[in-house]
This record gives structure tokens, sequence and C-alpha cells, in this order.
């Protein structure tokens, strides 16, 4: 039994960051904002049919305050706040703002966590696809020659980076950190060494070159701004990766090292261009003198490998959370560390995510035209996590310090709507591709939960008391057999269909009897100690109440080790007990409209494919009964 599953996880925001745990933050956090250089400002600035100083430090001085105000202010500074037990990102968001919520007021926040998680998954299968290509494109600039080996070596490094999830990523991990330290470091000499020999370009730092640049053009500004955007994707990770590091390393890996990197491979890259025009071609790989060309692309592709891997864990355990608060089906889940709980692997998940990543290059074939499609889902997303937060941020303060974070939010949601608003003007572009794919996650997610419902709600309709059945059961007994039996039941205190079928079908009853109903929390750990509730029923049977969060995985037989501890004279043995549960066939009522029909036939086709509940709550197979039963919803 692992240590993080005895007790309450230490959370790593109450623990004073060392080197470790910042080189570690530099490995994971930061990989997804930390290779934006690579395409921004050649996306940003590419348009301009005559690039002239003006539009150079107006672009400049529009992404540096960007930079500041999204991600120094909004995510670092405040959003880092609204924290869930320590967990970061926007369902542990979600269910913070909806601790106290019931009916449509709940429904609200759900589906602005929901739109959030779902165009997440629209940024997992962008950012490997642009990020690896951005950085094998590095190769058009040693010779024109090699352009046509962009997409193949693309395809290749990325099918590898696929193909090694299961092994996880604690090996590699390891190397993550000093890698992107490495990184971080030579794009900011770079920047530096080309700022000092054009200083002009740090006019840009003044936000008057912003102002002027709105005044000047603010349609093509506003049309801009889903190109700058690009330099903030990422900021979304910060958040969600909270739980791992902690604000305060987070904190110090940002303002420390990150930021100041970033501004500089940004500044170095006007800087070049202030000089030359014409490197606007690809003025990050152009900011290397030649004979480091072919060594920035190599570490520029390792950096885009790190980017993709921290974006694709995210992807695995956003996926975890859903399944665990009831938003998608039960999923075969594969833990890759013996000491880390959060190294996990979902093999359908890497599998679609391959499929769709591996059609995006072939699809898309270059960076550029798939910079188009980034910015849709990264700005979506940010605008949820800003909905959200105005549930849960001011109320942790009163009067003035509410005033403040009122006036705060409004600002950065103001933002929000601004960057969303001018990346739909790309959908035609590229913009579809992220709607679409949110778009289908979002309608699986909600068919899933309201279809659970629904079965919930019909099996409530058909079951009866469990306290009245086991007394009648102990006034007129079945025949006992020796052993205990473990009832795994979806409602708390009603009479599982298992339980009918056996005495149906075998009619035997053991002499101990167990009913087992695992629920969710709407926080992401609950403490060891606080694992279950045990209710007797008469002498020889008890029902239990077993509740994990939602960043913890079920894990029954486990419960009933700590439940043998604490209860002796409940005979759990594990050769003496015997788990019976129901496996249901969802049916579909054909006198329905055609819309709910099909939504319904959705609901039991993903019910159909979900990994049976025996492995999802760890119980071995060869102690499992299964009964089935049909269900009409």
């Amino acid at each position: 039994m692992s240590s993080i599953d005895n007790e309450h996880p230490i959370r790593p925001d109450k623990l004073r960051p060392g080197a470790a745990m910042l080189l570690g933050a530099l490995g994971v956090v930061f990989g997804d904002i930390g290779t934006s250089p690579l395409y921004a400002i050649k996306v940003s600035l590419s348009g301009f049919a005559s690039l002239g100083e003006h539009h150079i430090l107006g672009v400049l001085s529009l992404l540096f305050w960007l930079l500041t105000i999204v991600v120094s202010i909004k995510y670092v500074a405040c959003i880092m706040r609204a924290d869930n037990q320590g967990e970061g990102g926007v369902l542990a968001l979600m269910e913070l703002a909806n601790a106290k919520l019931q009916g449509k007021k709940r429904w609200v926040y759900v589906t602005f966590g929901l739109i959030g998680a779902a165009l997440f998954y629209g940024d997992s299968v962008i950012t490997p696809a642009i990020s690896v290509m951005s950085a094998i494109d590095g190769l058009s600039i040693v010779s024109h020659k090699l352009e046509t080996w962009i997409v193949p070596l693309s395809l290749v490094i990325l099918a590898g980076l696929f193909a090694v999830q299961s092994y996880g990523t604690g090996a590699m991990g390891k190397l993550f950190g000093p890698v992107m330290l490495v990184w971080f470091l030579v794009i900011g000499l770079l920047g530096f060494w080309r700022t000092v020999q054009t200083p002009q370009v740090l006019q840009a730092l003044n936000p008057v070159w912003a102002i002027q640049f709105i005044s000047e053009a603010p349609w093509e500004v506003f049309l801009l701004l889903g190109a700058i955007v690009l330099a903030v994707t990422g900021a979304e990770t910060l958040y969600v990766d909270m739980g791992h590091f902690g604000r305060n390393a987070i904190r110090r890996a940002w303002f420390g090292l990150v930021m100041p990197c970033l501004v500089f491979a940004y500044f170095g890259q006007g800087a070049l261009l202030l000089h030359d025009p014409a490197s606007i071609k690809n003025p990050f790989f152009m900011l290397a003198p030649d004979f480091l060309l072919l060594p920035l692309v190599i570490l520029a592709a390792i950096a885009a490998i790190i980017a993709s891997q921290a974006v694709i864990s995210g992807a695995f355990s956003l996926t975890r959370q859903a399944v665990q608060l009831g938003y998608w089906p039960r999923m075969q889940i594969e833990h890759t560390s013996a000491s880390t709980e959060g190294q996990i692997y979902l093999p359908r998940v890497n599998s679609l995510l391959f499929l769709a990543v591996m059609l995006l290059v072939l699809g898309f074939g270059s960076a550029d035209r798939l910079a188009h499609a980034y910015g849709f889902a990264v700005t979506g997303t940010m605008l949820m996590t800003s909905l959200l937060a105005f549930r849960v941020l001011p109320l942790q303060s009163s009067g003035f310090k509410r005033l403040v974070w009122l006036l705060s939010l409004t600002v950065f949601l103001a933002i929000d709507v601004l960057l969303f608003s001018s990346n739909t003007l790309k959908i035609v572009q590229g913009g579809w591709l992220p709607l679409a794919i949110g778009l289908v996650i979002f309608t699986l997610m909600i068919t899933w939960n309201l279809g659970r419902e629904k079965l919930h709600n019909a099996l409530y309709d058909e079951q009866h008391s469990l306290a009245e059945c086991m007394q009648s059961l102990e006034d007129y007994p079945p025949v006992r057999v020796p052993g205990t039996a473990v009832f795994m039941s979806m409602i708390y205190g009603s009479v599982p269909p298992a339980l009918l079928h056996n005495l149906k079908h075998n009619k035997v009853l053991h002499e101990q009897v167990l009913f087992v109903t695992v629920q969710t929390a709407r926080v992401p750990y609950v403490p060891f100690q606080e694992r279950y509730e045990i209710e007797r029923l008469n002498h020889s049977s008890w029902q239990i109440k077993a509740t994990w969060g939602f960043k913890q995985e079920p894990n029954v037989p486990q419960m009933l080790e700590q439940l043998a501890q604490d209860m002796p004279e409940i005979n759990l043995e594990p050769l003496e007990v015997s788990f019976f549960m129901s496996r249901q066939t969802v049916l579909v009522v054909r006198k329905l409209p055609l819309l709910a029909r099909l939504q319904r036939r959705i609901f039991a086709f993903m019910a159909r494919n979900a990994t049976r509940s025996t492995r999802f709550y760890k119980i071995p197979p060869n102690r499992v009964v299964e009964m089935g039963m049909q269900q009409e919803i």
C-alpha cells in the first residue's frame, strides 16, 4: 500500500521550493509556453506587406504586455490562488465553483468547465504537431533542399513520442528539467546578443508603442491578436500543473528565469528584423550564427518533444479527472511509476491522440498553416477559466478586497473575450479544427453524464429499501453459505440487482454481506482515514459508502483491507470474499424523438465500450460473480 494512498499527500505549495523542484517545474510546466518563440513572432509579423519599424515595435509591445498581463498577473499572481486543495486546472476549478450549488446554477459552471476541458483536448492535438513541425522547420534555414524532409521527420518524431508513452515519463523526466534549463538559457542569450546589437528594440517595453499601434489601426490589431496570442499558449498549463509543484515553485521559475529569457528571445527576433526585415522567413532560427544553427535545430526539436509530452500527460490527467467526476466512461488507467501517483498512461487516449496528430501533420503540412488553428482552443480555455474564477476568487475575500478581485477579473475577462473573438475570425482558416474537436468531446461528456443520471433514476425507481430487504431476509432466511459476499451497489441504501439475481438463481446468501457504493468527492484527494463510512443493517450485513477524490483511483480491495483492520469481526480473508456485480446492457426505447434516441444510442455505445468495473475498481477477476441485466432508457 503506497504512502500516497495511505494519507493525504503533502501539498507542494506548502513546501519551500528547492533547486530540484524548480528544475522539475522547468521540465514539465513551461515546455509549451517555452517553445512559443519558435513561431509567435514569425506568424504575427509575416502578414505585413512592408515590414516597418512601427510594425515591429508595435507588435513587440503588444506581445510583451500581453505576456505580462495574461501570464504574469492573471495566471501566476491571481488565478493560481484559486486552488482546490493545491490542485489547479479547469475541472478542479469547476468543482470549486460548484461546491455549494445545485440545480440550474450548478449546470452553468459545469458547462463552463466542460467547454474548457473539451477545448483542452483540441490543444492537446495541436501542440505536439505545431511544436515539432516548427522545430524541424529550422532545417529549411540550414538548406532549402531539406524542406521536403520536414513533414516526414515530424511524423517519425511524433510516432516515437507516442510509442514510448506506455513506459512512463519517469526516466525521461529526469532529463526534462536540465534540457529546458539549457533551452531557456540559449534562447535568452541569443536574444540578448541580438538586442545588444540593436538596442532601440527596447523601446517596445514602453506601452505607448502598443497604444499608438492600436489607435492607428484598431481593426488590424484586433485581427493580429489571433497571432500574438500564440506567445501565451501554455499559460493554462501553468495552472493545470500547479498540483505537481505548487504555486511558489512555478512563480519563482517564471519570474526568475522563464519570463526574462522569453522576453529576450522575442526582443532579439525584433532586433534582428529591425536590422534585416528579410529575416521574417524564420526569425527565431536566424537569431543564431551559422555554426550554431544545426545544434539549435536539434535543441529545439528536443524542447518541442518535451512540450508535447507535457500536454499529452495533461490529457491523461484530465481524462482521469473526467472519469472520476462522471463525465467520461470508465477507461483503462495504467500506472507507470511505483512511487509517483501522477504518472499514468491511458492506452485509448494515447491511440486517439496519436491518430489525430498524424492526420493533422499530413493535412496541414506546415506549422504556419497550423498556427491559424492553434489560438482558438487556447483562448477558449482561458475564457472559461476566467468565468469560473469569477465565482471562486471574490468569495474568498470581503469588502474592498472583493471589489479589487471583481475589477481585476473584469479586466482579465475583457482581454480573454478580445483574444477569443479575434480567433473566431480564423475558424475558416483552421480554427474549425479545435472547434470541431471541442464540440465532439463536449457532446460526449454531456451525453455520458446525462445518460448516467437517467440510468440512475431508472434503477432508483425500480429498487427497494435495502434495510427492509435485509430485515425480511433475517425473518425468513435463505440457505446461508460460508464466507463474505460484497455487492457493488450503484445507489446507496437500495437493493442492488445482483442480490436479487443471486437469490433468484442460486437461492443462497453468504454468512456475512457487505454492500459497497463508490462515490467521488468534489475535492482532489480524500485522506485514507476518511475513505469510508459504514452502517450496520443487522447482525450479518453492513452497507458502506466509500469515497475517493477526483484525482485518486478507487481501489475496493485496498479499502476492505483497511476495514478488516478496523472491524476484525467481519471476515475479509481474501479467499473467503466473493464480489457480486451487475453488468448492465443499456437498451434504447424506440418510441422517442430522433434527437433523444440518437443521444441515448451514443450513451449505449459508450457504455458498451467502457472499461469493466472489475478492472476499474481493482477487483481481482477470479473473485467476481457478474449478473447480467438489461435496462431501458
